[in-house]
Parts: structure tokens; C-alpha cells; sequence
């Protein structure tokens, strides 16, 4: 993996302790309004000022971070574990079987994903639950065209012949030979979708359709003080900040595995060849 791949995942690492561990990080209670303190600018007792009710900006982005990466990082592994059964069905026993599945994937890949999730979500009430159900059920399309071509082309390598050759089962040849070829590719473009995870995740709590208020995520933090961004930027900016830098460190982590994983399957291929 590269530099900016390391840093990355090092800037990731830090985001996801600094949330863990946010209430021995600050003094502060995250839904607690003090009308005392409305609207105050970053200063010593609050590194990142105070938002329209009194609360500390800090302390909410740093509990928003759990909910918010929580959110996609859960939404992406129900979105693989579909994705990668669909298409290993779908590319495994093709004919009847592989039109029906691929017609579905072919319908859900035709919305605008945001749009879509927006859909999806109204049909339930708002709540973490509700965005991890659309976040999955628009992400698992995508994990399973790719995982069903990858599939394709394992079906008619020499190993899945020989595998049939001895009587190999489906099942066996499914969990034996097809699945762990499937996995690294699937971790590596899940790495490289969890940026757009995070930002349609904001996306949804900026309209009202995640976690109920006072609960923070950083899209309902930038949606609760938009009508103070002239006044008071720094309550906008700081979660708008903490969005745009986990979405590029997911991006760049996502082009680092991408480039480890394709030299090793460069590298495997060399040795079977040679």
C-alpha cells in the first residue's frame, strides 16, 4: 500500500479511537443545552465553539463519528455478504437463474443511489435502523454485478473444471474454490465505496431521515445550524470538515487496496503461468 494509503487508514484509525474513547475525551455531555454558551466561537474551553443550543461542536462530532462510520461501515459489510451471495449464485449456476438476479441488479443500478436510499427510507421512520436498511439495500446491487463477472470468470478456470471432474459438489465447490477467490475483491471495493457510504449517509440525516434528533451525526448537525452560516460558520464547517476528510481517507484507502490487491492477483498469475 502507498504513503497516502498508510496515512489513510492511520487518519481512519484516529477518528475511530478519538470516538470511542470521546467521554474520557471531553467534559462535555453531547445533547446537553446550556443557554449560557449559544452560538460561541472556538476558544479554549471549546476547541470548536458551540453550536445554537450551547452544545459543544467538538464533543458532538466526536460522538457523531461513531454513529456516522458505525453506520457505514455496517451498512457496507450487509451490503458485501448480498452482494457476494446473489452474484455467486447468479454467475455460478447462470442460464434462468443468472437473467432473473441480473434483471434486479439491473433495476436498482437504473435509480440514483441517494435518491433511491431517499425512497427507501421514508417507508420507514426515521432512525439508525432505517438508514442502514437503505444504505444496504441500494449498496449490495453493485457488490453483486462485480462479484457475478469475477464468478464468470472463475467458472471457466481449469481448477472449477477439475473440481467438477472428481464429483465435487456445488456446495463444496462454491465455499471451497469460488468464495475465498471473491472475498479479497470485495473488501477492496467496499474500501473504495465506504466514502460515498459516508456521504450518503450525511446526506440522509441532512434531510431528517437518520438518527432522531438530539442524537448527533454530522449530517444533522450541518442540516440543525445551516440558518447560522453566516454568522457563525465554524457550526457548519466543522462537521462539513470531518465529512470531506473521512470521505478522501476512505477514497485513498480504497485506491491503496485496489493497487495491493492487483499486484498480488499480477504476481499469482505469473506463478501459474510460469
Amino acid at each position: 500500500m502507498h504513503l497516502t494509503g498508510r496515512i489513510s487508514a492511520s487518519v481512519l484509525i484516529l477518528i475511530f479511537v478519538m470516538s470511542l474513547l470521546s467521554p474520557h475525551l471531553t467534559p462535555y455531555d453531547p445533547d446537553a443545552v446550556d443557554l449560557n454558551s449559544l452560538r460561541e466561537p472556538p476558544s479554549v474551553h471549546h476547541f470548536l465553539g458551540t453550536d445554537n443550543k450551547g452544545r459543544d461542536i467538538l464533543t458532538r462530532i466526536l460522538f457523531g463519528a461513531k454513529i456516522s462510520i458505525g453506520i457505514a461501515l455496517v451498512a457496507s459489510c450487509l451490503s458485501v455478504f448480498m452482494g457476494l451471495f446473489i452474484g455467486i449464485i447468479s454467475g455460478y449456476f447462470r442460464g434462468l437463474i443468472d437473467t432473473l438476479l441480473m434483471a434486479v441488479v439491473d433495476l436498482i443500478l437504473s435509480f440514483p443511489s441517494l435518491l433511491l436510499a431517499i425512497g427507501i427510507s421514508v417507508l420507514f421512520p426515521p432512525g439508525i435502523y432505517t438508514v442502514v436498511i437503505s444504505l444496504s439495500a441500494v449498496g449490495w446491487a453493485s457488490f453483486a454485478r462485480l462479484t457475478r463477472g469475477h464468478v464468470l470468470s472463475l467458472r471457466e478456470s481449469s481448477f472449477i473444471e477439475a473440481a467438477e471432474a472428481i464429483g465435487c459438489s456445488h456446495l463444496r465447490t462454491v465455499f471451497v474454490h469460488i468464495l475465498p477467490q471473491c472475498i479479497p475483491l470485495s473488501i477492496v471495493y467496499a474500501g473504495m465505496k465506504l466514502g460515498g457510504v459516508i456521504l450518503t449517509e450525511a446526506s440522509l440525516s441532512f434531510l431528517g431521515l437518520g438518527a432522531p434528533p438530539p442524537t448527533a451525526t454530522w449530517g444533522s448537525m450541518i442540516s440543525s445550524n445551516r440558518a447560522f452560516i453566516s454568522s457563525a460558520p465554524w457550526m457548519v464547517f466543522s462537521p462539513g470538515i470531518m465529512i470531506t476528510v473521512t470521505t478522501l481517507c476512505f477514497n485513498f484507502l480504497g485506491d491503496g487496496l485496489r493497487e495491493k490487491y492487483d499486484s498480488r492477483r499480477d504476481t499469482y498469475h505469473s506463478m501459474k503461468t510460469s
